[in-house]
């Protein structure tokens, strides 16, 4: 299990707070890459933990990072709204 940087907690506190259409507008490659691979697989796994029960850590990790559940929740919804696929 990874830890979160830095740029993970700003770029999921962004998703949470922030419109799709808007940040799908000014995403460049190289952002809509990093939101595909590592982004999402971070709330694809806090999306199973909180959904399985299965304590992998992540809302831990959520929580000392400042994240809300409200705003992991924000974040996974705006992420699908970009293509992202959070199961």
């Amino acid at each position: 299990m990874e830890d979160l940087s830095i740029q993970d907690i700003e770029f999921i506190k962004i998703l949470a707070h922030s419109d799709s259409t808007t940040l799908e507008k000014g995403m460049n490659k190289a952002t809509k890459s990093r939101l595909e691979s590592q982004i999402g697989a971070i709330l694809r796994q806090y999306y199973q933990e909180n959904t399985t029960n299965s304590r992998s850590g992540w809302t831990e990790k959520f929580e000392k990072a400042g994240i809300s559940e409200d705003e992991g929740k924000a974040a996974i919804a705006c992420a699908r709204r970009l293509g992202i696929d959070i199961f």
